[in-house]
């Protein structure tokens, strides 16, 4: 039984990511930032049993240090990684040239960063390293963004990270292979998430569906499905490859 660390999965797509690993036979580390309550939620609703929940604030190395360890040692090893957790656009984290001041300007482009891009990258190094120590093989995927390629001038910070997040995932693939460990990521566009469900509901929701020609937005379950293909041991083949989960909203040339 292969152990699996998932960020961000308190809900959304990390929830639908740990839920989908865990039926298929995987032993979950769930990761939570704040939302403790609901990423409990998250951990009744996994199949099995053995399954662990570790909260932090992986913008701090030594947090990120920290949930790794607690997750090699509450399930004995961890073969996938799941980098879901991130911040996303939004009132709060938004932060358009010519609206904010330079002092919002620095304070959430660097939380950003430091969260979509820094944070991913610290726990990759250590579940690679731990992986390699093991001489074992798996699997991490990221999960970036279809803003990484179309831009987002009210977040260019989330663009930025995601971007990075998706040349840093194909470094770790040309890296790691050699360990037989794969790196692929996938890159949504809008998704009915649970945080989003206001906007879906509001006057920008006609609009947000019909970015698809499905009329529609993406699930969290979608990506799951994709995630769940890409951590499984036939898909190394497909290291190095970022995947579009976008309902052909935005096409890449």
């Amino acid at each position: 039984m292969r152990g699996a660390l998932v960020t961000g999965a308190s809900r959304g797509i990390g929830r639908a990511t740990a839920i989908a690993l865990s039926e298929r036979g995987e032993k979950l580390a769930v990761h939570y930032g704040s939302r403790r309550e609901e990423a409990e939620q998250t951990l009744s609703a996994l199949h099995g049993d053995g399954h662990v929940l570790i909260g932090g604030d992986l913008s701090a190395p030594g947090t990120a240090q920290r949930v790794v360890e607690e997750a090699v040692a509450e399930l004995g090893q961890v073969d996938v990684l799941v980098n879901n957790a991130g911040i996303a656009p939004g009132t709060e984290t938004d932060h358009r040239v010519d609206e904010v001041d330079f002092a919002t300007w620095q304070q959430r482009l660097t939380r950003m960063i430091d969260v979509d891009l820094t944070a991913p990258a610290n726990l990759s190094y250590l579940v690679a390293r731990s992986l390699i120590a093991r001489q074992a093989p798996g699997v991490i995927v990221n999960v970036g963004s279809r803003g990484a390629f179309r831009g987002e001038p009210d977040a260019p910070a989330y663009a930025a990270a995601k971007a990075g997040l998706h040349a840093f995932g194909q470094s770790m693939a040309v890296a790691l292979a050699p360990h037989g460990i794969a790196v692929a990521s996938v890159a949504p566009g809008f998704v009915a998430t649970e945080r989003q469900q206001d906007k879906l509901a509001g006057p920008d929701g006609a609009s947000l569906r019909a970015q698809s020609p499905f009329g529609r937005v993406g699930t969290a379950e979608e990506v799951a499905a994709a995630i769940l293909y890409l951590t499984a041991p036939e898909a190394q083949w497909a290291s190095g490859t970022i995947l579009d989960l976008n309902g052909a909203s935005h096409l890449r040339t």
